[in-house]
């Protein structure tokens, strides 16, 4: 595992544990407005803040009596090679673990659900698939996947939520609406608005207001009532 980072405490990163977070290193997309661009190569030095699998594992035995959960995120966890170890030694420590991916490796999301490796997952759908590309910095990306990925969990056993951080020069109405008709009515499905922060690539990028915010849930909470605006009371 290429472990960039440890948050010792979150108390909402997993919903209803309290929860650290992992990041760890790599992702197949470059999304302009990603908060943790620092984390997109795969291979970089290490730094005062890298651990191993074992620093992590040690620190979840010492915090048992604190904490019930774990967040994987990155990046993309999914690109750790030896993710599936990790998360069994995860659960032999006897925490519940929520995934944070972007779905673009169907196959091996199946494979930890179906061996009880996860509890939760966060779905980033970075938009629809005609701004899909722009969107994720990547054009070549395989949009099957994702569909698949929204299906595996749908039909899973899991708790699961779909994401999607809306900038202004990537998503409108239209584009949120394409996106609630692939997933359907059922799932939860949370719009984050996007924010400039140091880490983001793009610095031109802009949210939405949050009358324009309210607006877009309004608009939407007749027919898909399972959209939520994060931060809007």
């Amino acid at each position: 595992m290429n472990i960039a980072g440890l948050q010792k405490l979150t108390t909402k990163d997993f919903p209803g544990i309290l929860a650290c977070i992992v990041f760890t290193k790599g992702c197949n997309l470059k999304c302009p407005y990603c908060q943790n661009s620092e984390l997109i190569p795969l291979v970089g030095p290490v730094t005062e803040n890298s651990l191993t699998s074992e620093d992590v594992i040690e620190f979840l035995k010492q915090r048992k009596n604190v904490l019930d959960g774990i967040v994987i995120t990155g990046g993309e966890p999914l690109l750790q090679v030896d993710i599936k170890d990790f998360l069994k030694s995860v659960k032999e420590v006897g925490y519940k673990i929520k995934l944070d991916t972007n779905g673009t490796t169907p196959s091996l999301l199946k494979e930890l659900i179906d061996s009880s490796l996860i509890d939760y997952v966060a779905m980033d759908i970075k938009n629809d698939f005609e701004g899909f590309g722009k969107t994720c910095g990547v054009n070549n990306i395989n949009t099957n996947n994702i569909v698949q990925s929204i299906e595996i969990l749908k039909a899973s056993p899991i708790d699961y939520e779909f994401r999607t951080t809306i900038v202004k020069e990537f998503h409108n109405q239209d584009s949120i609406l394409n996106i609630c008709k692939m997933i359907g009515k059922e799932p939860k499905y949370f719009l984050q608005n996007f924010e400039d922060s140091s880490n983001v690539m793009n610095h031109d990028l802009h949210g939405f207001t949050t009358e324009e915010l309210q607006e877009i849930q309004k608009h939407f909470e007749r027919e898909y009532s399972n959209l939520k605006v994060r931060g809007l009371n």
